[in-house]
């Protein structure tokens, strides 16, 4: 049965586009505690459980392509046999989880099974060996294994571009669906065993990258990790994917990422810098990546080896047998050893070219010197696969034809399946192991060959080794393989430079005893130490910290299909509803607004930065409210803002940051009286300058008060780095300067200092309050840093002792990110529409109103606003006219006020007070506030 809340991704994954069959629902309920089952298809109210529970046991499950297990059916009997593959990686790091965990694998068997059996299959699996398969179609797991994943995506990660269809795959649609519907079929099967609230899953490897989005969406607080076991491409080869956001965004799902190396973590944090505009800071120690309100955390760790089981299988008769027989066989020789898959990127003809060029330039060790290369079956067919075979075989045949006699062949080949105890053997001899992958995403083979290397009593015992005796390996790996970064005293080699290869080479079997036990013994302490069990253990500890704050936000889900993700936010923080700021916003009458520009009313992206008729007109909606007082408070210059907001009679305007602050269009700009020294352009222009011109898409915009480095429309990366370099080179020349240096959203900025976007919020309510107007709704919207300084101000202003009621406070962000701010909008789209719903109300209200300005008197504006019914519905006269004799009425009543009120009561009327008169059925609120005569005439 599909469920419900995944209803919107059948687009993409259901059997009516692909004609595949869904896949039954054959396991029963599952226990998650006795007595309580666990149905989690139980449709509607479901999602109100997803809440902390401590009553049931907490499993790990383990999701992979394949399950670690053998499946053998007989023939004769039609019985299936099972058992655990011993050397399977998910088996291994089971060591490092805790003995109460339940460890639950899903994944393929690597048999088909018939759908006859299916059921009875899954029941004996689960019951013997905790395991839940995933039975996938054959045709479905052609294209989804074999297709899109080995011949596209595989090849794609090891950096072949689909230039060429005899070379690789291109790609295909029809392919993609089947690999986003066999996700959906693992997503599954872990949704059937899956306790949301206490369980971790942990999905491994590029087969299952979007089944993260699956999972998320049907449980939004479910633990989630994901560990990339092969390499990540740079973003010049993964933009060519076509379905690269999907992927990415899917990865983005879980809580934890995992990567063997730094190299492939900084690939994935730079496709998401350049595709999706994410950033990333390192915080003590762990890089974390935000993204809509969650941290996606990142993990480089390369996995380790079973320390225990290679010990044993070292100890193991069958092991000292086949030791012995090898070391008879190459009696008097130095033993090389290669172990590979078969396949392109492995570098077996690289490595049998560079053998043949030490040969050539060194023709003693002819007759002494052995490179033993055991193939691994490989893992994908295909031409390329038969390619890379028949080149090894060619390649092997000639070089054996030129160097080799009678009773000596310098390259032998094994190529078939070779067991454990046959490779333990084989590494314990072998003076020397080279590895020389094209590219490869970890490569455990030097590790092996490290621990085999130290030896085991039985072993030693065989070979005739005294116990205690030092112990020596040397080892040649290609630097573009996932172990080389951690073997530090490995010789490291570009596998393409075969000259450098040889010469590798010789180094190693010509090492001193000493230095070779040197280099061994540093290698061992690090395999030793960072064991698949520490692998597992420390990548859990790392989930179990990116989900700790899960339940203490709040979950929305947002999109369609594969761009599905969660929003996660604080209680505190939410998004600002335009119903609700509507309803403070009526039922208020001194109010104060505060709008950053960039990014806030216009877009950041935008190229065209002069606002558009719609803001023009929202604006002034808002400002021909006598109840409001409404700035645009900027980074900008007051030249820019002035010509651009030339039809906004009674905004505020504060630019570059508040240096400058208007408050109409005929007042006159006040100037920031703290700086007045501008000395420091001298010195930091020079530095801004030579910045510009190394690095291409920066430019330096020139303020009267501050000077602002841009690098928007430079590489994200290298606009980045040399942002921060900038910014610490400024902060060094102008240490003893009055200024501040500071970073913003793709900019590096010069200011005085005391100047900032705070300031001007407490101006202007300081002001509002010392008029007697105290406000009692503020609104304050910025997407940018120094925001965040408007934010805090109007808080703190706000909530001061000078008030008589706190005021509501309503302190917005454009975009979920962590902020000051107790709520947020999507865009600048989000802010237009808020803003026209306030001017909506603005002017519902101006229907009943009449408003007149006038001059008069030499006392500055007369302002007249009547409300309640318009006054010519009750008149038989024009509203014209009754204005007109409600200004000579207002007049005379002035003139009444400053005759009959005492001087010391006028003082105090003139300041902050008001006087209200009662004539029948009109009544009139005069204030006198610098020469601003304010009159509120009701009928």
């Amino acid at each position: 049965m599909v469920s419900r809340s995944y209803m919107n991704l059948l687009e993409l994954a259901s059997g009516d586009m692909l004609n595949f069959p869904q896949t039954p629902r054959n396991l029963p309920k599952v226990m998650t505690v006795p007595g309580i089952i666990s149905d989690l298809d139980g449709g509607a109210g479901y999602e109100d459980r997803d809440v902390p529970s401590s009553e049931t046991r907490e499993k790990k499950i383990i999701v992979a392509n394949f399950l670690p297990l053998h499946a053998q059916k007989d023939q004769e009997s039609g019985r299936w046999s099972f058992s655990f593959d011993e050397d399977a990686l998910l088996l291994e790091l089971k060591d490092g989880f805790s003995s109460e965990s339940d460890v639950v694998f899903v994944g393929s068997l690597k048999v088909d099974v018939d759908a006859s059996e299916q059921e009875e299959v899954s029941q004996r699996l689960l019951e013997e060996f905790n395991c839940v398969p995933t039975f996938l179609p054959p045709e479905l797991q052609k294209k989804f294994y074999h297709g899109f994943c080995k011949q596209y995506l595989w090849t794609l990660f090891h950096y072949m571009l689909p230039i060429s269809p005899d070379h690789s795959n291109r790609f295909d649609r029809m392919l993609w669906q089947a690999y986003v519907s066999a996700n959906k079929i693992f997503a599954d099967k872990v949704m059937e065993v899956i306790n949301p609230e206490d369980d971790y899953v942990w999905v491994h490897d590029y087969h299952l990258m979007v089944l993260p989005t699956f999972l998320r969406k049907r449980f939004n607080r479910v633990k989630l990790g994901f560990f990339l076991h092969s390499p990540f491409p740079s973003s010049e080869i993964y933009r060519t994917l076509p379905v690269r956001d999907e992927i990415l965004k899917a990865l983005l799902n879980t809580d934890l990422i995992g990567f063997q190396t730094f190299d492939y973590a900084r690939h994935f944090l730079s496709c998401c810098s350049r595709m999706l505009g994410l950033e990333y800071e390192s915080k003590r120690g762990h890089i974390g990546l935000e993204y809509l309100g969650r941290t996606v955390y990142i993990k480089i760790l390369p996995a380790g080896i079973h320390m225990g089981r290679l010990e044993s299988a070292l100890n193991h008769p069958t092991s000292s047998i086949k030791a012995k027989e090898i070391q008879e066989q190459f009696k008097g020789k130095q033993l090389i050893l290669g172990v590979d898959d078969m396949d392109i990127f492995k570098g077996i003809s690289l490595k049998l070219l560079a053998l043949e060029q030490l040969l050539q330039q060194h023709q003693e060790l002819c007759g002494k010197l052995v490179l033993v290369q055991i193939i691994n079956p490989a893992r994908s067919t295909g031409k390329d696969v038969q390619e890379a075979k028949r080149e090894t075989y060619m390649t092997t045949r000639r070089i054996n034809e030129i160097f080799g006699f009678p009773g000596y062949e310098p390259i032998i080949l094994i190529d078939r399946k070779v067991p454990t105890y046959e490779k333990t053997a084989y590494y314990a001899l072998a003076e020397c192991c080279i590895v020389s992958a094209v590219r490869d995403g970890m490569n455990l083979v030097s590790y092996k060959y490290t621990v085999c290397r130290q030896g085991a009593a039985r072993m030693d015992e065989t070979l005739g080794i005294a116990s205690g005796s030092p112990r020596v390996s040397t080892l040649v790996v290609s630097e573009f393989i996932g172990c080389s970064p951690s073997l530090s005293g490995a010789i490291r080699v570009n596998p393409w430079d075969i000259d450098a290869v040889a010469d590798a080479l010789n180094s190693a079997i010509t090492m001193p005893d000493l230095e070779k036990q040197l280099r061994h013994e540093k290698h061992f302490r690090y395999i030793s130490s960072h064991d698949v069990a520490y692998w597992s253990r420390s990548f859990l500890q790392d989930l179990e910290r990116a989900c700790k704050d899960h339940y203490s936000k709040r979950c929305w889900g947002i999109g369609f299909g594969l761009s599905f993700r969660v929003l996660s936010l604080s209680p505190s923080f939410r998004k600002l509803s335009i119903d609700h700021i509507v309803s403070a916003y009526k039922r208020t009458e001194r109010r104060a607004i505060f709008l950053d520009y960039d990014g806030t009313v216009v877009p950041q992206s935008s190229i065209i930065k002069t606002p558009t008729r719609e803001v023009i007109s929202v604006l002034n909606k808002l400002c021909d409210d006598p109840k409001n007082t409404v700035f645009i408070v900027s980074g900008r210059g007051r030249s820019s803002l002035s010509e651009w907001f030339s039809q906004c009679q009674n905004l505020g305007i504060a630019a570059e940051h508040g240096f400058f602050i208007r408050w109409n269009r005929t007042s006159n700009w006040e100037t920031n009286p703290i700086a007045i020294d501008f000395d420091w352009k001298r010195i930091a222009e020079p530095v801004m300058q030579s910045y510009t011109e190394t690095t291409d898409g920066s430019y330096i915009e020139a303020k009267e008060s501050a000077l602002v480095w841009h690098h928007q429309d430079a590489d994200p990366d290298f606009g980045s780095c040399q942002a921060k370099e900038l910014l610490d080179h400024l902060e060094n020349v102008l240490a003893n300067e009055p200024v501040v240096v500071k970073r913003g959203q793709h900019i590096v900025e010069v200011k005085p200092q005391g100047v900032n976007k705070g300031l001007v919020a407490e101006k202007v309510l300081s002001t509002m309050i010392s008029y007697g107007k105290p406000p009692d709704f503020v609104m304050c919207i910025g997407d940018d840093r120094s925001d965040e300084d408007m934010f805090q101000s109007i808080s703190t202003t706000a909530y001061s002792s000078n008030l008589p009621e706190p005021p509501e406070v309503f302190a917005c962000t454009v975009g979920q990110k962590p902020s000051k701010a107790r709520y947020y909008l999507d865009d600048s789209v989000d802010v237009v529409m808020l803003l026209q719903g306030l001017a909506t109300a603005t002017n519902l209200k101006s229907r009943h109103w009449c408003r007149v300005q006038n001059q008069c008197c030499g006392y500055g504006r007369v302002q007249i606003e009547s409300y309640g019914r318009p006054p010519f519905a009750s008149y038989d006269i024009d509203g014209q006219t009754l204005a007109i004799g409600i200004v000579l009425l207002v007049m005379l009543t002035y003139s009444l006020v400053q005759l009959l009120v005492p001087s010391e009561r006028k003082t105090s009327i003139w300041d902050c007070g008001g006087l209200e008169l009662s004539l029948t059925d009109i009544e009139f609120f005069i204030y006198l506030k610098g020469g601003l005569v304010s009159v509120s005439v009701g009928i």
